[in-house]
């Protein structure tokens, strides 16, 4: 079904789309290193796809391409039912911030400001007010169970709450679309299956179409579909 059908009946577009998706790297020897050889992905609203493989096979890569931080070499990336390939600069940035909201390993949170200011920092960029953007924040903080840590810096956070609180700025501009790198790849077992409950929870209560790339067999084992990137392209895995 091409997407003018889905418009014309009513449908929600995908909340991501890849169409035959390329990525050609230029190595260090002056040779082309193909990463992405033809994908094609897509995710609806409220599904949780959950993709695998190999170190260096190309799963941020892909997971960067979906979310408009890296461009392909050819194909196309569709956000919403809109390409986001044939657009760049301030329009795309825009699109980013409001339509994705990205969870990697490292929280990369801004250590010189509160729980409270990072996750108010997406809506401020977006343009909302800050008395708006303070409001959407204490409700996702409190939503992700730091109603009492608000006030805190990065540095007097566990592990556990810097994830919470990055989970929290992720859906701070009320994104279609989750992308999580090795969401808890740097936590202990009990505090990632707690951020795990929270992931799932979150994409329940908001709609979310949520990509996962996660060597977590029990984190994989809890989306919708399993996709393994192998040789460049995707294909269903065999779940454990």
């Amino acid at each position: 079904m091409n997407d003018r059908n889905v418009a014309d009946q009513g449908l929600a577009p995908p909340a991501v789309e890849a169409r035959e998706l390329h990525k050609v790297f230029m190595g260090g020897d002056g040779h082309e290193l193909t990463v992405l050889a033809g994908v094609n992905l897509r995710v609806a609203a409220g599904e949780t796809v959950a993709i695998v493989g190999s170190s260096g096979a190309g799963k941020s890569t892909l997971l960067h391409l979906l979310g408009a931080l890296d461009h392909p070499t050819s194909g196309a990336v569709l956000l919403g039912g809109r390409d986001i390939t044939e657009v760049d600069g301030d329009e795309l940035a825009r699109m980013r911030n409001r339509g994705v909201g990205f969870v990697f390993q490292f929280h990369h949170l801004l250590r010189e400001f509160t729980a409270l200011e990072n996750v108010m920092m997406p809506c401020l960029i977006a343009g909302r007010s800050r008395r708006a953007s303070e409001e959407r924040a204490r409700e996702l903080l409190t939503d992700v169970g730091l109603e009492g840590r608000m006030s805190h810096r990065s540095t007097q956070l566990s592990g556990g709450e810097q994830q919470r609180v990055a989970v929290a700025r992720a859906l701070a501009a009320e994104p279609g679309l989750l992308l999580a790198d090795e969401p808890s790849g740097n936590l202990d077992a009990q505090t990632s299956e707690e951020l795990h409950d929270l992931l799932f929870r979150l994409r329940e209560s908001q709609g979310l179409g949520m990509v996962l790339v996660t060597h977590n067999k029990e984190l994989a084992g809890r989306a919708d579909r399993i996709l393994e990137l192998k040789d460049g392209q995707l294909h269903d895995a065999v779940r454990a």
